[in-house]
């Protein structure tokens, strides 16, 4: 959440503006985005991460069925009970931004270049976002979540995005859970994406 605060503002999104969210799990991000005054998308697999969402945060949504899965809506926020990757352009047509902290990372390797070569590619034109990794040297730990570098960062988005790196800051001393498991590096990283318009 600190650098989703820190980093969002540089994004400089009006208020209104629709935000996409995948593989949104329970993230309190998204109530986050919404006190901005941002309409957010979110899509999440898992039925009982979705009511246990709006339970927890004390929200009835309505719910209606579409081919995308069923949409649970409360105030500002929509989630999608569905797979991500059945999202086509005219479900993220109007999507601004797109906020992904732990989708890229939770995704093993054949899955991120699918993610990656199909579904951002049908976010719009001159939309724009922020993209959290982590790094970490994966012999170290079998992952989810699993390290992304830099690199293949890059080769995944550009030439579509362009991929400004904003922050890259050492995290161990404060994941001691992650040192127990016997990892001896952890950084986590903040990349600014933009779809250039044409």
């Amino acid at each position: 959440m600190p650098l989703l605060q820190k980093y969002w503002p540089t994004l400089a999104l009006p208020a209104g503006s629709r935000v996409f969210v995948p593989l949104a799990g329970k993230s309190l991000d998204m109530l986050w985005l919404a006190e901005r005054g941002h309409r957010v998308l979110g899509v999440e697999l898992s039925p009982l991460a979705v009511e246990q969402f709006f339970a927890e945060q004390g929200l009835t949504p309505t719910r209606r069925e579409s081919r995308y899965g069923i949409h649970y809506v409360a105030d500002n926020i929509e989630l999608i009970c569905g797979d991500a990757f059945a999202l086509d352009a005219e479900a993220l047509a109007d999507c601004a931004g797109v906020y992904d902290r732990a989708a890229l990372i939770a995704l093993p390797p054949p899955m991120r270049e699918r993610y990656a070569s199909e579904l951002y590619p049908r976010l719009p034109a001159s939309c724009t976002g922020l993209l959290l990794t982590i790094e970490y040297p994966q012999p170290e730990m079998a992952g989810p979540p699993f390290s992304v570098e830099e690199a293949e960062v890059r080769r995944l988005y550009e030439p579509g995005w362009q991929v400004d790196l904003l922050d890259r800051r050492d995290i161990l001393a404060m994941q001691p859970e992650f040192a127990k498991a016997g990892l001896t590096a952890l950084a986590t990283v903040v990349y600014r994406l933009e779809r250039p318009r044409g």
